[in-house]
């Protein structure tokens, strides 16, 4: 089985009508949009990102009936294989991501994706690691629900590991489980913080089986190996005791110690942090302060 990009919809509802029924166990293939949902293309500039329709953002294909997976099970993805487009976009958003206040302007760079590499600046060469950002199944509420945040039953989760050798398990909310998926990247950091990864359309072929009466709690992955980084890398901190603003300040530090090494603006090493570097909590048991740190390869510097 098959399914093109054009079966999408822009909310988790399950009065959704199903565009395809799935049998356990058996493999099928899924095309998915772009997280603008083509609001942005190969020449968008940043009155495009500044314009961006957030009711249109994060497009999942689907939804997928789930033949004899009821309200209490789990649902088990197997992701098999994935494959991107040729070029992708990321984007600093105006009033989104981690460090909105300091980059109120909206700011693109556009990435031609080639040869296992993406390009997000020029000489700078991201190793493709391809992920699902957004996929999950149908709530039991009535009702659309914004894509935007992720909930028990998955969504935009924007877990980097999620990707080609991953498994991911999912409780699931209604009969059917009515899966759902979309928001492809070629490459993403643990975070995302400036909003946006490498973003791009995708084929993901994927597998689903059912487990009666074994909802997780909130949804689990086994990851793959390829997607921990082992490289030699940079890294920062924020230091206090709420773990937000220690998120922030490891971020800015990150994207000034970059600026530095570097001269690259501020805006643009925002951006590659976002697709290329790891935000990691470090530390949460000495109490006051908590430690956040943010990891970025070293070899992305040059």
């Amino acid at each position: 089985m098959h399914i093109r990009r054009t079966s999408v919809h822009n909310a988790w509802d399950n009065a959704i009508p199903p565009v395809a029924s799935l049998v356990p166990d058996a493999e099928f293939t899924v095309e998915t949009a772009d997280a603008s949902g083509g609001q942005l293309g190969p020449s968008a500039g940043t009155a495009e990102v500044a314009a961006l329709d957030f009711a249109r953002v994060n497009p999942v294909t689907g939804p997928f009936l789930v033949e004899g997976a009821h309200a209490g099970d789990a649902l088990v993805i197997d992701v098999l294989e994935m494959a991107v487009g040729d070029w992708g976009w990321t984007a600093s958003i105006p009033g989104f991501g981690l460090l909105a206040d300091d980059f109120p302007d909206p700011h693109l760079r556009v990435s031609k994706i080639a040869n296992g590499f993406a390009e997000p600046l020029p000489g700078v060469r991201v190793p493709v690691v391809p992920m699902i950002g957004t996929i999950g199944v149908a709530p039991p509420e009535p009702g659309a629900h914004s894509i935007v945040p992720p909930r028990r039953w998955g969504g935009n989760m924007d877990i980097r590991h999620v990707g080609p050798g991953a498994r991911l398990i999912l409780p699931v909310g209604v009969d059917g489980a009515l899966l759902s998926l979309g928001d492809a990247h070629a490459a993403m950091g643990d975070g995302e913080v400036c909003g946006t990864g490498i973003e791009t359309e995708a084929s993901v072929r994927l597998r689903v089986g059912v487990r009666a009466g074994a909802a997780p709690p909130t949804p689990v992955v086994e990851a793959d190996p390829r997607t921990h980084r082992a490289g030699r890398a940079l890294v920062t901190t924020g230091v206090g005791p709420d773990l937000m603003e220690a998120a922030r300040d490891a971020t800015r530090h990150l994207v000034a110690e970059v600026s530095a090494r570097t001269g690259l603006a501020p805006a643009d090493a925002y951006l590659l942090a976002s697709v290329a570097a790891d935000l990691k909590i470090s530390e949460v048991v000495d109490v006051p302060n908590w430690i956040v740190s943010a990891h970025l390869e070293l070899s992305l510097l040059g």
